[in-house]
């Protein structure tokens, strides 16, 4: 293929001059109608489009068969075997990133999100469509990539800042911030087969985020290094979203570094954009579907056992089943699940279901326990015996849980079913426990609320005992919000009465069904 028919075949094309700051949000556009921009405008985009991505469609060829040798591969084309299927990764992607925006990519493995970012970084080049680029753009899309263990580690900086375009006057005016960023100075004339990889992966970050580049691409590294240099890097992002003339465009599945460092973000599913725009909106969409595919896991789980037991019903005997992970033979299903959307802004209870099938003889019990996975740790456990059961075979219990003072954050309900212990009648043993994709997980988002805490202000406060006359304190200093009746002894009083008698954690058993 000739160069001229090759370009018009790839149709990427890089600006050496700003693009138009008049672009709006609204000239986003999937041409197969999933997703409409509906023009809303962000800080930032009155700023000159660095970036335009402009219906970009990427394909490959994978294998189906193998031809060992031309005569196969002579068989296969007489009888119309093409030896290969179409994969198509991105399906007419478009969008556009503002100089200054700390700009966020999400969606789950296999979305295309990574092809995209090597389509952006002349890595690849897209079957069709156009990729417009203003200033220099610096890749960091895998680890390592460019760096030859032979070579020492300052051998390397070298080298890598030359594949990204650098000279070595410029190498030279930028390797003392990089070999201080990445702490390695004691390190950098031995050879790079020696470094750890933690060590490796710190001087290979350390490059990408000290070039001195315009636009900075950033693939699933936030997790890099230990955690002293995690907060460096925490700190670098925090200092680069500061920076009117930086852009960075970050991939990535961590939805807490959405919301702390982006300005906007798009979610990709199936190669197609479906959400884009409002970073908050994008983070839960992307959230809700990664619990409703978690929800479908466990519901195919909880068919496969019932058929089994149907099976070995009907014919007296089945295969060894493959119970999933924390289930048995003796529970062979258990599971938790949201009873409506797994998203809710908190004002009314969050209500779940508990499915269950137990065919022993006499009472056992219901356990369940609420888990924060924002934060880590138990919130709250009903207790081993507070949900008696007296009904076997295969049913499903509903229970509702007040979530109304909890701040925003990521949740999983776990539940165990147990049994009265022979020896001790306070004790119980554990039969089955409902984890993986048969737990139940949901998601806390509000406004009024705050990120960092659990207790939102509304459960709990600190109330200042000593004067402004005696301590000099202001109460505004200490209290977030604090109401004005708080300066009332008596409504104080009633305030504080309100909220025990709406307390905390306090599952409830709304049904009882037989299926």
């Amino acid at each position: 293929m000739s160069e001229e028919k090759m370009k018009n075949s790839m149709n990427f094309t890089s600006a050496s001059a700003s693009l138009s700051a008049s672009a709006q949000a609204d000239s986003v556009s999937v041409e197969s109608g999933e997703y409409r921009s509906n023009g809303e405008r962000f800080p930032g985009m009155d700023a000159p489009v660095v970036l335009d991505v402009h219906d970009v469609y990427k394909d490959f060829k994978l294998p189906t068969e193998q031809a060992t040798g031309l005569k196969q591969a002579v068989i296969n084309w007489t009888k119309g075997i093409r030896g290969y299927r179409w994969q198509h990764v991105l399906r007419g992607i478009s969008f556009q990133v503002h100089q200054g925006e700390f700009f966020g990519i999400v969606g789950r493995n296999g979305g295309g999100k990574s092809t995209l970012l090597k389509i952006i970084s002349q890595i690849y080049y897209p079957n069709k469509g156009s990729v417009s680029v203003s200033g220099k753009l610096v890749p960091f899309i895998e680890l390592g990539v460019g760096f030859n263990p032979e070579l020492t580690g300052r051998e390397n900086v070298y080298l890598n800042c030359a594949l990204l375009g650098f000279d070595h006057e410029q190498t030279d005016a930028m390797y003392d911030d990089i070999v201080e960023f990445a702490e390695l100075g004691d390190f950098m004339d031995q050879k790079l087969k020696n470094y750890s990889s933690g060590m490796q992966v710190r001087l290979a970050f350390s490059v990408a985020i000290k070039a001195q580049g315009d636009i900075l691409v950033l693939d699933e590294v936030l997790a890099v290094g230990d955690e002293a240099f995690q907060r460096k890097c925490d700190d670098f992002f925090t200092q680069i979203r500061k920076d009117p003339t930086k852009t960075v465009i970050l991939v990535t599945h961590d939805m807490g570094a959405v919301k702390r460092y982006c300005t906007r973000a798009m979610m990709i599913e199936d190669g197609k954009i479906v959400a884009y725009g409002d970073k908050e909106t994008v983070a839960d969409r992307y959230t809700l579907s990664n619990l409703e595919i978690e929800r479908k896991k466990g519901e195919k789980q909880a068919r496969k056992a019932a058929q089994a037991l149907a099976q070995k019903g009907e014919q007296g005997k089945a295969d060894a089943p493959v119970f999933p992970n924390g289930l048995n033979a003796r529970v062979p299903i258990l599971r938790t699940y949201p009873i409506g959307s797994p998203l809710i802004d908190g004002t009314q209870p969050f209500r779940f279901g508990v499915e269950y099938q137990f065919d022993e003889p006499g009472d056992f019990y219901i356990a369940v326990a609420l888990h924060d996975m924002s934060r880590g740790g138990i919130t709250y456990d009903s207790g081993s015996k507070t949900f008696r059961i007296t009904k076997k075979g295969h049913h499903r219990l509903e229970f509702e849980l007040p979530v109304d003072q909890f701040n925003d954050g990521e949740f999983s309900l776990f539940t165990s079913l147990r049994v009265p212990n022979a020896s001790d009648p306070g004790a119980t043993d554990l039969v089955a426990v409902a984890i993986d994709a048969n737990s139940c997980s949901f998601v806390v988002r509000n406004p009024r609320n705050r990120q960092y805490a659990l207790l939102s202000d509304r459960a709990l406060q600190f109330v200042p005992v000593t004067s402004e006359e005696e301590g000099g304190l202001q109460a505004q200093d200490v209290i977030v919000n604090k109401p004005a009746e708080w300066k009332n002894p008596q409504s104080q009083q009633r305030i504080e009465e309100a909220q025990r008698q709406n307390a905390l954690g306090s599952l409830k058993q709304i049904t009882y069904d037989e299926q």
